[in-house]
């Protein structure tokens, strides 16, 4: 009875030392019990997966809008041929970039004409020129914070295997320590270093999708944009 005792004993013991459900298989308590270095780690990639989030959703919702803005917009230009209308209207249509570039190009105009009524001295050069600069600032500001993702993308996985690196050495220091290479003395340090790898992944996964997909949206804005400067040099030209 004893020896059986003895048994059943043993057995509990290592069905608890192995078991997922304990401590050394809780990632809370991992996480809790990790060394400073590892902790930074994954404070850090935890900081760039939330900060990358919200750049996505945010920059989602700002393409679609300009997308939508400016399919409005060019098509009031379209149908309305008289610029000075054209001009008192495209805040109606919110903040899109067809509205700045045309905004830039009526100034040239006006600048060019003096009075803004005769188009006979047009300069169809540097009205080009200035239709590029508003599309390029407009590019410019479309572009901002997608270099985060870029950097995330790019380095969280990098970061998580620093934090990983440095768990596989506190799990050999661990066996060093204790003369003992059994699971129950590395375990702890191994999961910990996957849990910064997984949390690194977790982190440029998404900044590596979603940056390719906002980077095609940003193309669409742009071809736009190159359509709109065609449509309004070509407007220009028929009134000059």
């Amino acid at each position: 009875m004893a020896g059986n005792y003895g048994k059943n004993k043993a057995m509990k013991h290592i069905l608890f030392t192995i078991n997922p459900v304990n401590h050394n298989g809780d990632f809370i308590y991992l996480i809790q019990n990790a060394s400073i270095p590892v902790k930074l780690v994954l404070l850090l990639l935890l900081a760039f997966s939330i900060i990358s989030w919200a750049i996505i959703i945010f920059k989602l919702m700002e393409y679609s809008r300009a997308r939508k803005n400016s399919y409005k917009f060019l098509d009031f230009f379209k149908k309305n041929k008289n610029f000075s209308e054209i001009n008192n209207a495209k805040s109606l249509y919110g903040n899109n970039p067809l509205g700045e570039i045309f905004r830039f190009g009526y100034r040239e105009i006006a600048q060019q004409t003096g009075s803004g009524q005769k188009l006979e001295k047009l300069d169809l050069d540097s009205l080009h020129r200035a239709l590029l600069r508003a599309s390029n600032q407009e590019i410019t500001r479309f572009e901002r914070l997608n270099g985060f993702l870029a950097t995330c993308a790019s380095a969280a996985p990098f970061i998580g295997l620093f934090g990983t690196v440095w768990g596989i050495m506190n799990s050999f220091q661990q066996i060093g320590i204790q003369m003992n290479a059994n699971l129950a003395t590395v375990a702890p340090g191994i999961a910990e270093a996957l849990i910064a790898t997984a949390l690194g992944l977790f982190a440029a996964i998404p900044a590596v999708i979603f940056y390719n997909l906002l980077l095609n949206k940003l193309k669409v804005l742009i071809a736009i944009m190159e359509d709109f400067i065609l449509e309004f040099l070509n407007l220009s030209e028929k009134l000059n």
